[in-house]
């Protein structure tokens, strides 16, 4: 149950955002110095870079230089022991520099025991390895208390960064504990995190073109970095109700964090003390820090339906203000149409903003996402991770499309909004592009041959794989597309998102859960869908040859796949836009039910060519259209009556406007020629002598469309 702060406390938090924060003790924080006017960015919507490739890449770096990202991860053993207990608030009081990788402090971790009593209580630390060098860096333990109870050292015990202690006395079943930890150290800095390290410093950053002196430290724990700066319990599933960061740095740095910024304490020696608590749940992952000499600025979303939310943003300095101003100013329009479509902002009696911090990309930080630029794309894409990936969180890392395929598709929805119908167009065709294209070792783009959207089980403790651009983030947003186009009425995807959002907010979700609600929506079972798009790999393409034979147009369309071991095929709905020869269009949608598939439609005008997929709706390959004169009606069935027949013999359901009826004998010879329309279907048959005939049924162009044998009385 969510508790939210007083009608006094939210006027306090006002204050503090507009810069009237009260202090205990003294004097104004001091300025910081100004850097030099940087050139303002470009504002061309279609040239904003790509949010999600910026951030796969810097997975992918990180991945590739010092510690494994399964250092992060706990063994079974210690899991089961974590498992025993459920955490519901996490209090960080810590001291922390803005130049420097040293963190000292305590950690409450208030816990309710599972249904067996407990004796061991089991948490996640980083500790330097085995063998590592004199000074290495390393976080020690100085204290753990339980209840007010403090342990003995002998009763810790730490290895690979796994800790249990064994308690005093054990705990009931159904307790609430308190446990905290007293600990200090330097945090690693191996890039062991999804975008460098849980704990990040730089003494530079980089505005535009331009890169200055500047000192920042920042957190970024995804996903398994969180233990590197603070004692935790690293398990996705486990989402605290609540958390508060306290930290001490020296002035005039400021703290940004998650939540509600309670108080600045001015404290001696040019100290100072932010304070944040947030209400709402969180996974361990989302808890952050950033520290620097800030500059504040306050803005507003006013979403329809919803309170205002107030939007922070931590910038560097006053030149990086108002270099990023215009895009820091798209925020609030963002908001209130994701707002508009999904469900309000998750987070809306708290706040939204951004601290900055050169990461290589952004990090979606509940409530204030950690940014190194403003963007378009990267912008709107970490601000939809609020919905997709905050308030709903993955259950697993094999799930991570949940979080960061919503997420990219959040930019395709914002250029939707705000762009223009060519801009949201192009942002579609590049993400298939990435999706369905890699480079060769010579630099040449080739086909992308497979890849599921789902993370294998093996893979769930790589970070590349489990960031990786092509598959988590531009297939991903591929599907939610299709899901989008298979439901054909976007009043039933948007609600299918928002009671997403409303029947999972706050807690986690797996892809089953997401497979549910669209199946509501859609009235049938989507198992098929999933199974292709999401565990399947590789993509199809669409051969389509047509052909117009009168009123009719004959299209036969063959579907190849590029991972036929894997997904032999891909069932779905195609859209095909016939052009006519007067110019004007219209778009069919066919069912590729199996391999080849073969569909007559009536159409007037002359056909002049077919474009598959014209709106880029579907994920496929290349494929090719091309007119074939050998592609021709197959026989529609037809009927005869009387026969035998004396005088007349009427042709039912004929199967064309028009046709020829021509009448041989049994020797072959052709006795009669007549034409019939759906007006007179009639045939004469005065003068023909009695016995066996064959009737040939033709179109105006003289091909057969059916056979049938009479007996003339």
């Amino acid at each position: 149950m969510m508790k939210f702060f007083s009608l006094r406390h939210s006027l306090l938090t006002l204050s503090l955002l507009v810069g009237l924060a009260p202090v205990v003790m003294g004097q104004p924080a001091a300025t910081p110095t100004a850097f030099p006017a940087a050139a303002a960015p470009a504002t061309q919507l279609a040239l904003s870079p790509d949010a999600a490739d910026a951030c796969a890449q810097s997975h992918l770096r990180a991945a590739a230089s010092g510690t494994a990202a399964q250092a992060g991860t706990a063994s079974t053993g210690h899991r089961r022991k974590m498992a025993l207990y459920d955490v519901k608030y996490y209090k960080l009081d810590l001291s922390l520099e803005n130049n420097s990788l040293a963190v000292a402090g305590t950690v409450l971790m208030r816990v309710k025991v599972g249904t067996a009593p407990l004796g061991e209580f089991a948490f996640e630390l980083y500790q330097a390895p085995a063998g590592a060098a004199a000074g290495a860096a390393t976080l020690l333990i100085d204290e753990v208390e339980f209840g007010g109870r403090a342990v003995t050292a002998s009763q810790i015990t730490r290895a690979n960064g796994e800790v249990s202690v064994v308690l005093p006395a054990s705990v009931p079943a159904g307790t609430l504990l308190d446990v905290r930890i007293r600990y200090r150290g330097t945090a690693p800095s191996g890039s062991s995190a999804a975008i460098g390290n849980g704990l990040s410093t730089r003494s530079s950053v980089r505005v535009g073109s331009t890169t200055y002196p500047y000192n920042v430290t920042w957190s970024l724990s995804e996903p398994f970095s969180a233990y590197e700066w603070f004692p935790c319990k690293q398990v996705l599933t486990d989402k605290a109700d609540s958390s508060a960061v306290s930290v001490t740095t020296t002035l005039p740095n400021k703290v940004g964090s998650n939540g509600t910024l309670q108080a600045t304490v001015l404290l001696p020696g040019g100290k100072v003390r932010y304070e944040w608590t947030s209400r709402y749940p969180i996974a361990y992952y989302l808890i952050s820090v950033a520290v620097a000499p800030y500059v504040e600025h306050l803005s507003f979303a006013r979403p329809v339906g919803g309170p205002v939310v107030p939007i922070v943003d931590y910038v560097y300095n006053q030149p990086t203000l108002a270099y990023y101003q215009p895009e820091i100013n798209r925020t609030a329009g963002f908001i209130e149409n994701f707002s508009a479509l999904v469900g309000l902002y998750p987070f809306a009696k708290e706040k939204y903003g951004h601290s900055m911090a050169p990461l290589g990309g952004g990090m979606e930080h509940q409530t204030m996402t950690t940014q190194d630029s403003y963007y378009f794309n990267l912008t709107a894409h970490e601000l939809f991770h609020q919905w997709f990936g905050d308030n709903v969180t993955c259950a697993s890392w094999a799930d991570i499309w949940l979080n960061e395929s919503f997420a990219s598709y959040g930019e395709y929805l914002s250029h939707e909004a705000f762009s223009n119908p060519a801009t949201a167009r192009a942002w579609m065709d590049d993400a298939h592009s990435r999706a369905l294209t890699q480079r060769d070792a010579q630099g040449a783009t080739v086909l992308r041959p497979g890849g599921s959207v789902r993370v294998p089980d093996a893979d769930t403790a790589n970070v590349g794989r489990i960031f990786s651009s092509p598959l988590s983030y531009k297939k991903g947003a591929a599907v939610v597309h299709m899901l989008r186009y298979l439901l054909r009425d976007d009043q039933k995807f948007y609600r299918a998102l928002r009671t997403y959002q409303a029947t999972r907010g706050g807690g986690t979700a797996r892809t089953a859960d997401l497979q549910r609600i669209f199946e509501a929506e859609a009235g049938r079972p989507l198992d098929y869908f999933f199974r292709q798009w999401y565990a399947g790999e590789g993509f199809p393409s669409f051969a389509v040859r047509w052909n117009q034979v009168g009123g009719q147009l004959l299209i036969s369309s063959t579907e190849t796949v590029t991972m036929p071991s894997v997904t032999p095929f891909f069932d779905t709905e195609l859209d095909v836009k016939i052009t006519f020869s007067d110019g004007s269009t219209r778009t069919q949608r066919l069912r590729q039910s199996q391999p080849l598939t073969q569909t007559t439609l009536s159409v007037a005008g002359t056909v002049t060519g077919i474009d598959i997929d014209p709106d880029q709706w579907i994920l496929n390959g290349a494929g090719s259209s091309a007119r074939d004169a050998s592609l021709v009606l197959a026989p529609k069935p037809f009927s005869l009556a009387p026969n035998p027949a004396r005088d007349e013999l009427t042709v039912f359901d004929l199967p064309a406007p028009r046709t020829t009826a021509d009448i041989t004998d049994a020797l072959g010879r052709l006795v009669r020629r007549q034409a019939l329309d759906a007006r007179d279907p009639r045939l004469r048959l005065h003068g023909l002598a009695s016995g066996l005939y064959l009737l040939r049924l033709s179109n105006e162009q003289g091909q057969l469309l059916g056979r049938a044998r009479f007996v003339k009385e």
